[in-house]
């Protein structure tokens, strides 16, 4: 093996999370190679077990996958959590503006079906760019082209990640 590859490889074993994993739970996931996160600009380490499988990018639009786990289930009879369904969307949300700095301030959110165990649901993300920062995204969620969530998304694309933003009038000393 040539040592290019090999430094290559060392790099990706120390970005790799699965140790987060424990030995007997494997990552589920709906694409073996999410091939579009080439493109991705944002939320580069999510998982995509819990948020989305990209299937579509384009400048203000996305398409996402979630396929539903056991690990999402809330009943004996199977029934998918609303915040991993709104996980999705949210991140279908910040998809589809693909900028480094985006930040989801606010959604309104209308869940009208409920999923299931093993239910492949498709995220639909369209992107409203105006000349500020702000943007307005519209999420829609189907399974097998029934619509199961709608949402609007309000984002801000900062000038640098939120965490070294400073945010006027914002006191976070604790007394």
């Amino acid at each position: 093996m040539s040592e290019e590859i090999t430094e290559e490889l060392a790099e990706i074993e120390e970005e790799n999370f699965d140790d987060a994993f424990d030995e007997n739970e494997e990552e589920t996931s709906l694409h073996a190679i999410d091939d579009k996160k080439e493109n991705l600009q944002t939320h580069g380490k999510i998982k995509s077990n819990l948020c989305g499988t990209i299937i579509s990018l384009e400048a203000g639009y996305s398409k996402t996958t979630l396929l539903t786990t056991k690990e999402m289930i809330v009943d004996e009879l199977g029934l998918i959590h609303s915040g991993f369904i709104f996980g999705a969307a949210d991140y279908a949300a910040a998809v589809a503006v693909n900028e480094p700095n985006v930040v989801i301030i606010g959604s309104r959110s209308k869940f009208l079906a409920p999923a299931k165990l093993d239910d492949l649901v498709e995220f639909e993300a369209k992107a409203k760019f105006e000349d500020s920062r702000k943007r307005e995204i519209k999420v829609m969620g189907f399974i097998n082209e029934i619509k199961i969530y709608e949402g609007i998304f309000h984002a801000i694309v900062l000038e640098q990640h939120i965490f070294k933003t400073k945010i006027k009038n914002a006191d976070r000393s604790y007394k």
